[in-house]
């Protein structure tokens, strides 16, 4: 019988990332909840079912046959006005796809956790980004969490933005499965009265009620003109760039309630006097800390920047960070398949020329199927990236479990 204390609010509790992602989600009081298992999220489902077992959350547990009835469940509660949640991985994001690029575009406020798994073939549950890449462009706001603190911060802030009615779209919080997933770590954990107060601004804000005796029940229509189609695009794509705006908000406000602050929509570390940066995202970004500070004491000016926010793409906080750089690095999870390099390094093409004078980039795609992205990894990716800062010809990507 799970007891009070056993959540741990207002405490330091030591707990693996899924079990973290379930207390955020206890913490923001959802009404509906509608999900699936899939490995790596199964222990999140299943922490959730206990709470609504034991009577700690009151919400309406949906259990679904697939991940595409659990995002079509959180369409319609969203669209009746309600607090929704669902999560998923890998291939249950695959087959979740179109009720996931519906919720961004009847803009709603849906929260989701994606536990980042490696896509398949070759088959296997392993660690990788290639899913959430995947559907980078599917309207969504998608935050990355670095560790376990940051997950049940994550959470939380998604609920603020996804409602803040000058936003109103859903929010993905995506982690690295394995990694954070079963890792257990400190975490602080928020009283229910601090997380109800946070939540305040958007709890008390009517959210659109677009079915029921009061809606309209209008979405989803077939428009009847192009222009109408456009209008739709532009809106949506005119909110995404509020979000920018809104998360600077949000996390100022975030650090005053509860005293942490992981970044905006980017973090830097050590680049004030950097010649080269090293770019990078999720779990892995610890590890290139240790990395830069063991490469400052070799006298090799290195900083980094860990994106926090991946969409919308922080195109112009990040060419404040690596202007005046003479080298970049960018290590990647995923790879963007016809393009050269992984994701998140074709994203930064468009901050390369914005730079105003050509700066050398590297990719260096690791951390797929699983494999780790070790310190000697990182070590070589950044004595790579000075030499090429100092005119050496080295390749345009790395695959560092191939060397």
């Amino acid at each position: 019988m799970m007891k009070k204390e056993d959540v741990g609010f207002g405490t330091l509790k030591v707990l693996e990332g899924n079990k973290v992602a379930a207390c955020g989600i206890l913490l923001c009081r959802p009404d509906v909840i509608a999900v699936y298992p899939i490995t790596p999220q199964t222990s999140l489902v299943e922490k959730l079912c206990d709470y609504c077992a034991e009577g700690f959350l009151d919400s309406e547990l949906v259990e679904v046959e697939g991940e595409n009835s659990a995002m079509a469940a959180c369409i319609g509660a969203s669209a009746a006005g309600g607090r929704t949640f669902t999560a998923t991985s890998s291939m249950g994001l695959n087959f979740m796809f179109d009720s996931y690029v519906m919720a961004s575009g009847i803009r709603a406020p849906v929260v989701m956790v994606n536990v980042n798994r490696d896509q398949q073939p070759p088959t296997g549950p392993f660690a990788g980004e290639q899913d959430i890449m995947t559907v980078r462009d599917a309207g969504w706001v998608h935050i990355h969490a670095e560790n376990c603190q940051d997950i049940l911060d994550s959470v939380i802030m998604a609920y603020r933005l996804a409602e803040d009615p000058e936003i109103l779209l859903p929010v993905t919080v995506a982690y690295d499965g394995f990694y954070l997933s079963y890792q257990a770590e400190g975490v602080h954990i928020p009283t229910q009265e601090e997380v109800d107060r946070f939540l305040l601004p958007v709890s008390e804000a009517s959210r659109p009620v677009l079915i029921g005796p009061e809606g309209s029940m209008n979405f989803g229509i077939c428009p009847t003109s192009p222009e109408v189609w456009t209008e739709y695009r532009y809106k949506h794509q005119a909110a995404m760039e509020r979000v920018k705006t809104k998360v600077v908000e949000i996390t100022s406000e975030f650090e005053r309630v509860f005293h942490r602050n992981h970044g905006e929509l980017i973090e830097e570390y050590r680049t004030e006097d950097a010649e080269i940066v090293m770019v990078c995202l999720g779990s892995h970004t610890g590890t290139a800390r240790t990395v830069v500070d063991a490469k400052r004491e070799e006298g090799i000016k290195v900083g980094l920047v860990k994106i926090r926010v991946f969409r919308p793409f922080p195109r112009e906080r990040l060419v404040e960070a690596l202007q005046h750089k003479k080298g970049i690095g960018v290590i990647d999870r995923s790879v963007a398949f016809g393009c050269s390099g992984g994701h998140v390094f074709n994203e930064l093409q468009v901050v390369l020329a914005d730079l105003g004078h050509r700066v050398p980039a590297l990719d260096f795609i690791g951390g797929l199927g699983g494999a780790d992205i070790t310190k000697a990894m990182i070590t070589s990716a950044v004595e790579k990236t000075h030499q090429a800062a100092r005119g050496m010809a080295i390749p345009e990507v790395t695959w560092l479990s191939l060397e």
